[in-house]
């Protein structure tokens, strides 16, 4: 079955050789930016914010060697995943022809072109007049570590730190850093954001300029009784879950949105009808196999799985009685 989705692959190569060339790299461009660039990056460095959070991290392209990596290793990764890391196979997300052409653009922007790719920040994409951030562009490039003393920083620099921290970080990680500590924790937000003005320690009226998917970062004000195990769920799903299912629990949130499959909407009635505290909280602990949907139990105990499925009951659709 693979080897022939494969030669499929390849067959489908042909129409797209000679002059057309350029025409099957913009196309595989495009493919890559909507698909690829969230952990592999705009310029295949695979430095991104979910990178960090990886183990193994994905591949960085423009390191790897074209001679290593023909065609048809590339497209059997896309195709069907690499076992034992976090890249997903995408048999049931693009047609033959998309794997051919993204494995076609990959190998020839990164390994062979050694290439930037797309920029990211232009006006299309809603990041219009982006030099207003150029403070912070230091922080972003590394040339300036993230932990050197504010003290230690001319008055423009701190501008940009500041900058940095409300407008930069969800996309750019944490850049550099001297001395490295803990993992800093996750903030479900969505970007692009605008309004910064040089000068102000925050951006201006941030929610209101950011990207339509902003309204899913606010999370539902809860009504009736509260029992303070569903407080506790509450805590540990803005904490850990909003990241992907948005605070509001809909996974309509920006980086919601560029996870294929999407994460479950918990507000939606048709999925949210027969789910009861057990079935959740065993989804919950054990993961979901061919999505993003990690397995909790390694890192939350029993208990505060139970709590995060009573707050998703309460805060978002009531659940079904478990049953005796």
């Amino acid at each position: 079955m693979v080897r022939t989705l494969v030669a499929g692959v390849m067959l489908l190569l042909a129409p797209w050789q000679g002059v057309q060339a350029d025409d099957r790299h913009a196309a595989g461009r495009a493919i890559y930016n909507f698909r690829c660039y969230y952990c592999h990056g705009y310029s295949g460095d695979a430095r991104t914010l979910a990178a960090t959070f990886l183990q193994p991290v994905p591949r960085n392209f423009s390191t790897s060697l074209p001679d290593e990596w023909p065609l048809e290793r590339l497209q059997q990764s896309i195709l069907n995943g690499v076992p034992n890391t976090a890249m997903m196979g995408f048999a049931t997300v693009l047609t033959a022809e998309e794997i051919a052409l993204v494995a076609g653009f990959v190998r020839e922007e990164f390994m062979v072109r050694k290439a930037e790719n797309t920029r990211y920040h232009i006006a299309s994409n809603g990041w219009a007049n982006h030099e207003r951030y150029a403070d912070a562009y230091p922080f972003a490039r590394g040339d300036l570590p993230l932990d050197r003393p504010d003290e230690a920083l001319n008055p423009e620099q701190r501008r940009g730190k500041i900058l940095y921290l409300n407008a930069c970080i969800s996309c750019h990680d944490r850049g550099r850093v001297e001395q490295e500590g803990p993992i800093w924790e996750t903030r479900a937000v969505s970007y692009p954001r605008a309004g910064y003005t040089p000068g102000q320690e925050q951006p201006l009226d941030a929610l209101a300029a950011a990207s339509v998917h902003a309204r899913h970062d606010l999370p539902p004000v809860l009504t009736g009784e509260v029992h303070a195990t569903i407080r506790q769920g509450e805590h540990l799903f803005q904490k850990n879950c909003a990241f992907c299912h948005a605070a509001d629990g809909t996974g309509k949130n920006w980086i919601g949105q560029f996870l294929e499959p999407h994460p479950r909407n918990l507000t939606d009635p048709a999925f949210m009808k027969n789910q009861t505290t057990r079935s959740l909280a065993r989804v919950i602990a054990s993961g979901l196999p061919g999505t993003s949907m990690p397995a909790w139990k390694s890192v939350l105990t029993p208990a505060e799985i139970e709590a995060v499925a009573a707050y998703i009951g309460h805060a978002f659709h009531p659940l079904a009685a478990d049953s005796p």
